[in-house]
């Protein structure tokens, strides 16, 4: 596994982008893995440089124990630690996020 000290999660709109562009696949696992490798490519980043080009660099480098784990880190907010932790409030949270309004549109 190479070595990073970053992960950026992505917006909503482009992780269903990446997804869209798989879909097509008729193999279930074969899309699964093409995604998330795509997902990781996008992700992975050491001193603000991306630590993989593609897909096909993630799925060479990876076990699929790896990308699991790596992908779960992500959607548990990435970053780069403790102080990427305090930098987004503690989660992966969207800082343009209106609690308020949302609850409001849910009827509470």
């Amino acid at each position: 596994m190479r070595a990073m000290d970053e992960l950026r999660p992505l917006t909503a709109g482009r992780l269903l982008e990446l997804w869209r562009e798989c879909r097509e696949m008729e193999d279930p696992l074969e899309r699964v893995l093409w995604c998330n490798g795509r997902i990781a490519a996008e992700c992975c980043f050491l001193q603000g440089e991306r630590v993989y080009e593609s897909a096909v660099e993630v799925l060479e480098d990876l076990t699929g124990r790896q990308l699991e784990n790596l992908l779960r880190r992500l959607a548990q907010g990435g970053g780069s630690g403790e102080n990427r932790r305090r930098e987004m409030g503690g989660g992966a949270e969207n800082p343009a996020f209106d609690g308020a309004r949302f609850e409001a549109m849910r009827g509470e």
